[in-house]
């Protein structure tokens, strides 16, 4: 059956928005996107646009499903049975999907759960978004995010890493370049796994087809990530100019998940969140700023990630970066190009999703108003009106 999405804006992806566009889609492709006076089956479901926009499926680029959110998010994981961590995983899965985000990329998950969790979609066990994982996070021994990752020392032991993330089934491996805010007894600007280090565990998922990532705060880390040929920044606290000539150079993406940063300050000690968190958080913060200032202004491609599961950054609520970039100088265009086009580009999978045009999955949204106007709009789960995935009506609200 042709579904036909009828006479209204439709925000490509592009930079380009269609006024008064029909899209049309059938199976889980769209076959015709046009202005205009356009032929639709007689026996179509007819979508009117009214008051109402199509914009492709959001990507969140950087989430973590088994994460809950809550204060301490890891210490909490960890105290739990993992088939409750599983469980919770799914709903938070189908939360993410609700809020219009039809793809992501999972960074750390809990004992294969991300794994898992991603076969269960794709098969129609559960519903959620399409998976790009990554499995056990890697790094040094004590190292940030030692708690859920496998540690490894010394440029064989990362490539035996490597080797068994993929063995598992990861889409990208992970690697620790840096400290963090959520591990004790580390520092943010610290460099942990080193250039050679890093080198061998791209390497590694190079030679299989895999991308790889960096949890990258300080400089150093940052730079030793890059040299040793990292395909995308997560973080990226301390950027200085060398890292963004590298990053300009090799045309490497920048991740910068404001939210995360944004909600520990938001809710503070008082909330439960522990204090070396709060005072790592307050120290980074000016300088994340400052980062992504710059990347901005040098033209990196920056895409939309959020770090959902860390403290009070809740899956569901993952548009609220779009807002945070907003924040930061992004005009409205910028921010959804952040979370649509862009990110398919970091995911790899750009000839798939990330914009409406004909014959790309029918990964689309819509929602209340005009987001150009107001990206705030988007902020609840009720402005989201419909979500297709795959030529798939998921939600479809009535009006």
């Amino acid at each position: 059956m042709t579904i036909a999405f009828i006479d209204g804006p439709v925000f490509i992806g592009d930079g380009e928005i269609l006024e008064h566009a029909t899209v049309l889609v059938e199976g889980e492709k769209i076959i015709k996107v046009e202005e205009g006076n356009v032929s639709i089956p007689k026996d179509a479901h007819k979508i009117p646009l009214d008051g109402r926009t199509l914009l492709p499926g959001f990507i969140d680029c950087h989430v973590h499903l088994c994460l809950d959110g809550s204060p301490d998010p890891i210490n909490a994981g960890l105290a739990e049975p993992m088939t409750i961590t599983a469980l919770r995983a799914a709903d938070f899965a189908r939360q993410t999907l609700m809020a219009g985000v039809t793809a992501v990329r999972d960074m750390g998950g809990r004992n294969g759960i991300d794994i898992g969790l991603k076969q269960a979609i794709k098969s129609g066990l559960v519903p959620g978004p399409r998976m790009l994982v990554s499995g056990r996070l890697i790094c040094m021994t004590g190292g940030h995010g030692w708690q859920m990752g496998q540690e490894a020392d010394g440029p064989d032991e990362v490539r035996k890493a490597a080797r068994a993330q993929i063995k598992a089934g990861a889409d990208i491996v992970k690697l620790m370049a840096t400290g963090g805010v959520m591990t004790p007894a580390v520092e943010p600007g610290s460099e942990q796994l080193t250039e050679e280090e890093l080198r061998a565990g791209i390497q590694e998922a190079h030679k299989a087809g895999k991308k790889t990532a960096t949890h990258a705060m300080g400089t150093q880390g940052i730079l030793n990530a890059l040299r040793a040929g990292i395909d995308s920044i997560e973080h990226g606290v301390y950027l200085n100019e060398e890292a963004i000539s590298l990053m300009v150079k090799a045309n490497i993406p920048f991740v910068p998940t404001l939210s995360a940063l944004y909600h520990i300050l938001a809710k503070g000690v008082a909330a439960g969140i522990p204090r070396f968190a709060v005072e790592k958080t307050l120290a980074v913060e000016p300088f994340h700023i400052e980062s992504v200032q710059m990347a901005r202004e040098a033209g990196i491609p920056i895409a939309m990630g959020t770090d959902a599961g860390t403290p009070f950054n809740t899956h569901g609520n993952n548009l609220g970066e779009l807002e945070r970039l907003i924040e930061r100088g992004f005009t409205p265009m910028e921010a959804l190009e952040a979370g649509t086009r862009i990110a398919s580009e970091v995911l790899g999978l750009e000839r798939q999703i990330g914009t409406i045009e004909v014959v790309k999955l029918a990964d689309m949204v819509v929602v209340q108003g005009n987001p150009m106007d107001d990206v705030r709009g988007l902020l609840s789960e009720e402005a989201v009106h419909l979500v297709m995935q795959g030529g798939k009506l998921v939600k479809e609200k009535s009006c």
